[in-house]
């Protein structure tokens, strides 16, 4: 039986080796419609351009930003009422478009690119906290646009990010009110042409969570 199967096999590979129309089908090019290799695996789950850092904020970081704002800071003002600018600061789903829904124009809005750089840019009467572990970063510079907006992370409490940022406000010239909803705070102040507006809330693993726009000079 082995020898059967074996003289068989030796003959379809002889009968293969012949047969021409076999032979091109296994060896010639195989044809490509680009169009259609454009729409392959189009649901499939890409890898990232590049892997990520993990990199981890230095040990004891809260602390060292505590002794870079140490010293006397004035207390921000008791919230006035419920907080009218927080829902649409909720809805907003980018740092444009968070900006646009505190009054920051249109057109500046329009220009905004997004960049961590800006976030170094801050005027300096609205400034960075020393610890902010920035997640992003929004400006504008066009058309006479002097737009800036940074989110980032903190390991200091609510109260005191608001301390700091009154005190460093307020040496600058801005008048600020402070408004609260359901443990999200919004500081925001003016001078002639400038404004500022900071949220705050905690998170649940402690710190804060903060998003600063500046728009204007300060």
């Amino acid at each position: 039986m082995a020898d059967l199967d074996n003289s068989l096999a030796t003959m379809n590979d002889a009968a293969s080796a012949n047969d021409p129309a076999l032979q091109g089908a296994l060896r010639d090019p195989i044809m490509v419609d680009p169009k259609l290799v454009q729409q392959a695996n189009a649901n499939t789950v890409r890898p990232p351009l590049q892997p990520g850092s993990g990199a981890l904020p230095p040990e004891g970081i809260g602390q060292r930003a505590d002794a870079q704002v140490a010293g006397a800071l004035r207390a921000a003002p008791a919230p006035t009422g419920t907080c009218t600018q927080c829902a649409a600061a909720r809805r907003a789903l980018t740092l444009g478009a968070l900006a646009q829904s505190q009054g920051a124009s249109a057109q500046c809005v329009n220009n905004v690119a997004y960049s961590a750089d800006w976030a170094n840019r801050l005027p300096q009467g609205v400034p960075l906290y020393p610890d902010a572990q920035i997640s992003e970063a929004a400006g504008a510079d066009r058309d006479g646009c002097a737009l800036r907006v940074v989110s980032f992370t903190s390991a200091a409490p609510v109260q005191r990010l608001l301390d700091w940022y009154h005190t460093r406000t307020s040496e600058a010239g801005f008048r600020s009110e402070h408004q609260a909803d359901s443990g999200e705070h919004i500081l925001a102040g003016t001078k002639k042409n400038a404004a500022f507006f900071l949220i705050v809330k905690p998170r649940q693993n402690g710190g804060s969570q903060v998003d600063l726009m500046a728009d204007g000079g300060g």
